[in-house]
């Protein structure tokens, strides 16, 4: 998954953008594609409103199991607010729908710590049947508590993700969810949230399906690192997702010395600042039961008059 490009699939469907004003392209079935409603950030006579508005009289949406929603005018000053509102007023032409990503918005279109979300909690109570949620952006995000019995998949991409998000992530009951990617960030783009945000479900308490846990591009990489050494949650997991983050030999010593993670099927830890000799004890560790360990992507710390500089994958 990158920034740089748009979505290719949501829900195991293909993505397919659904027309601009005036093209009359043959459209596929309503459930064969997840459906990509957008309109150009920069210049555009169409609201999004006005896009959706046209999608819902050209196709049949009771079938429509994917929707994605790609850009929407000035999405620099302009939130995501009144998208929210159509689509969680729309649920009753959507009775279909299991998989939604908000803000499929590239760094061209927008950088995605630029990109003005809000609280799009209401889109989950007016779905209760949705499998699989997504948003990009973490400025003007909010997402408080929330009870959601199908969800399964939660993903959130961001420069830098509020500690309000996490905590509100953190104490959730999504009692059906197997995946959660949250993208953490720095705390120059809003990441302020602490590993111990994520202590409700790192404990084991709740989210008792889960299976993959990715806390990625994070500052705080070590301390993720160091806090998952002694997460009951681990135990139960088969993919661990630590990448993209500034994970260094200290964040490695930690998981080597904590709990075992020989019963994982992947360890993916790319774009890293650890040395050899550690790599090559993880995967002196790991390798012989079978787990994948991704070690992509070493990178070097930016020297500036002896002060050493690591940086996320993503952060502006």
């Amino acid at each position: 998954m990158t920034i740089g490009n748009h979505l290719s699939e949501l829900g195991g469907l293909p993505a397919f953008d659904f027309p601009g004003p005036g093209d009359t392209r043959a459209l596929p079935e309503p459930d064969a594609v997840a459906w990509r409603v957008s309109v150009d950030t920069y210049d555009s006579e169409e609201e999004w409103p006005q896009a959706f508005a046209r999608f819902t009289e050209s196709v049949d949406t009771r079938q429509v199991r994917a929707l994605i929603v790609g850009g929407w005018p000035d999405p620099y000053e302009a939130s995501s607010a009144g998208i929210v509102d159509v689509l969680a007023g729309a649920a009753g032409q959507l009775p279909a729908l299991r998989a939604l990503f908000v803000g499929d918005i590239t760094f061209e279109e927008c950088e995605i710590s630029w990109i003005q979300q809000s609280d799009v909690s209401p889109l989950l109570r007016a779905y209760p049947a949705l499998e699989e949620f997504g948003v990009r952006g973490g400025d003007g995000l909010v997402f408080p508590p929330v009870v959601h019995d199908a969800l399964r998949v939660l993903r959130m991409e961001s420069g830098g993700l509020p500690r309000e998000v996490v905590r509100g992530v953190a104490v959730s009951e999504l009692p059906a969810l197997t995946e959660l990617d949250l993208w953490l960030g720095t705390s120059e783009y809003g990441g302020d949230a602490e590993a111990g945000d994520l202590a409700p479900f790192l404990s084991g308490e709740r989210l008792p399906s889960l299976r993959r846990l990715a806390l990625r591009n994070s500052e705080m990489q070590n301390e993720v690192a160091a806090a998952l050494a002694t997460a009951p949650v681990v135990d139960r997991l088969e993919v661990l997702d630590l990448s993209m983050g500034i994970l260094d030999d200290k964040g490695v010593e930690a998981l080597l010395a904590g709990r075992p993670l020989t019963h994982l099927t992947k360890l993916d830890l790319h774009h890293h600042y650890v040395s050899a000799p550690l790599r090559e004890r993880l995967c002196a560790a790991l390798a012989p039961h079978g787990v994948e360990v991704d070690l992509g992507d070493v990178q070097s710390p930016d020297v500036h008059n002896e002060d050493e500089y690591r940086y996320v994958a993503v952060a502006e």
